[in-house]
């Protein structure tokens, strides 16, 4: 797969002879320059193969249909642990967070049913990337109320690893599923979520194409 290179906007001083002051709609401070997004310059796709390149589109179908869930996921779960902080009562908390699990089941369960094998494991590894945790781990903690909604919905159906990890640095299709997720998010194909994640998608692409190149 090819690979351009990345650019990032940097913030641009503005003319120190003819200075202009540049106010921000809703803001009344003076401001000499702005600051910008960063933004992502892609290389077009490239393939080794045939097969290649369908392997990369499957994938893409499969790493679009589930992101939204682990997206959700996280945010339900975020929202849940923050909530419960804030309960003191043991039968309060125990009371909130059945209520939750109902809720995380009647929301996922039903969709997920209909995942394949390779699309759950996907999912695993995209709730990894979100949250930092294994859904082995999370479904360990009875708080979260994820052990009998995963058991139920997925891990017996699917046979799926749990304790699945992503690590785009050191495994290729992770790194082409966060490849995957970073175009669809410039595009505004996906709603971006950052990943909790240690890792620099710039640094990785630069990788990942250096050693596609000592292949050939």
């Amino acid at each position: 797969m090819g690979y351009i290179g990345i650019s990032q906007v940097k913030e641009e001083p503005l003319d120190s002879i003819a200075e202009k002051m540049i106010i921000i709609e809703g803001d009344s401070i003076f401001q000499q320059s702005i600051a910008l997004e960063e933004v992502y310059i892609f290389g077009k796709l490239d393939f080794a193969s045939y097969q290649d390149k369908l392997k990369y589109y499957i994938l893409r179908r499969k790493t679009f249909k589930v992101y939204p869930y682990a997206k959700m996921a996280s945010e339900r779960l975020e929202e849940l642990n923050d909530s419960l902080l804030k309960i003191k009562r043991k039968r309060k908390r125990k009371k909130y967070t059945k209520k939750i699990q109902k809720y995380i089941e009647e929301e996922f369960s039903e969709e997920l049913k209909k995942l394949t094998r390779t699309e759950g494991q996907i999912l695993v590894k995209l709730i990894y990337r979100q949250t930092g945790n294994t859904t082995y781990e999370l479904v360990k903690d009875l708080r979260s109320g994820w052990r009998a909604f995963w058991y139920n919905t997925t891990a017996k159906m699917f046979k799926i690893s749990l304790k699945e990890e992503f690590h785009p640095e050191s495994i290729h299709e992770d790194y082409l599923i966060e490849d995957i997720l970073q175009r669809a998010f410039a595009a505004s194909q996906l709603v971006r979520q950052e990943s909790v994640l240690d890792y620099d998608y710039a640094s990785l692409t630069n990788k990942w194409a250096n050693r596609e190149k000592k292949k050939k």
